[in-house]
């Protein structure tokens, strides 16, 4: 019953993306966990726009027969390794959303105009191909670690979520925030200043010292680097940021620091966890956050890190916050 519900799911999702245009002819393919190890996948040379439930293919990830299947798309190797890789992932799309195609093929980086972009997007990442199929897989493997919506350049996009839903919606919001760029390029021709341009500036190294990430004398370091921002005092005495953030290292007990917040400056910091509002992500996400390639914004979203508290209570302050995590990465970490 559930593989009949998830092939029709499948199938719905297909006509949609087709007459979206966000997959044309036959490109594109799509993928659902059935089980911990076993998937369904559209076959190889199908049309998204008219799937019926024999062009869906169960596949069991263990069984070798089952993996060499002749039927299966060129993009199966990535299908499957997303799902091995990422266990609380059960639903993937792959397809060539002609917008967004379009615009990684001469730009690496999105231009970023609308706070919902930074939210709930960030920065995708752009991951170059060199033949019409993915055949180095583990490269987008390690770009989705850091957003769950990858652009492959010259060929489409990759979005992995918990549901279809999820999924969809970040492709979705990617092509429409590709075409505000487009648009905002034809009022104003000359390159375009990120709406944050303020947040954007280079700030002036802190320090040569390398920390260790998440000791005290790193979180000591952010306070002082923060007290010192400028830019940062006049976002929190604008905003009013008076507030108790901790932030946490999943899995290593101890690995916790309340940050306390009063109108724009960090008045104290504790060695521990309690806090109205708690970030905890793993190690390898924190590295992330703290070098500058993930934003926490859209890690939260994205579920890469755990929020306790209210996001949209936090995002009151989301101007001083992201300044903030923009001078995490200045403190450097070893």
């Amino acid at each position: 019953m559930e593989e009949k519900f998830l092939k029709e799911e499948i199938i719905r999702l297909g006509k949609k993306l087709y007459d979206l245009r966000l997959a044309v002819a036959r490109g594109g393919n799509l993928s659902s966990r059935l089980a911990q190890d076993t998937i369904l996948i559209t076959a190889t040379s199908v049309s998204l726009g008219e799937l019926r439930e024999e062009d869906i293919i169960t596949v069991d990830l263990t069984n070798s027969a089952d993996c060499t299947n002749k039927s299966l798309s060129t993009e199966f190797p990535l299908h499957s390794l997303i799902y091995k890789n990422f266990s609380k992932i059960n639903r993937v799309i792959h397809c060539h959303p002609p917008l967004t195609n379009a615009y990684f093929s001469v730009y690496d980086d999105l231009e970023i105009l609308t706070f919902e972009t930074k939210l709930f997007l960030g920065q995708i990442p752009a991951v170059k191909q060199f033949t019409p199929s993915v055949t180095n897989p583990k490269e987008v493997i390690d770009a989705l670690k850091m957003n769950n919506l990858v652009a492959m350049k010259n060929h489409g996009v990759v979005s992995m979520g918990e549901n279809f839903t999820e999924a969809f919606y970040l492709i979705e919001s990617l092509e429409e925030a590709v075409r505000m760029a487009g648009v905002a390029r034809l009022f104003k021709k000359e390159t375009l200043n990120p709406f944050e341009e303020e947040l954007k500036k280079d700030l002036s190294p802190s320090s040569a010292v390398f920390y260790e990430m998440f000791s005290l004398p790193h979180m000591e370091a952010i306070v002082d680097l923060v007290n010192n921002d400028e830019s940062f005092r006049k976002l929190g005495a604008e905003f009013d940021l008076s507030v108790d953030l901790a932030i946490m290292l999943a899995s290593e007990a101890g690995k916790a620091y309340t940050f306390h917040f009063v109108k724009g400056k960090i008045d104290g910091l504790d060695e521990a966890g309690e806090a109205p509002f708690v970030i905890s992500a793993s190690r390898e996400i924190w590295q992330q956050i703290f070098f500058g390639k993930l934003d926490p914004f859209v890690a939260t979203t994205q579920k890469k890190m755990e929020l306790k508290g209210e996001l949209t209570k936090l995002t009151r302050w989301y101007l001083p916050f992201t300044r903030l995590f923009a001078l995490f990465k200045e403190v450097k970490i070893q």
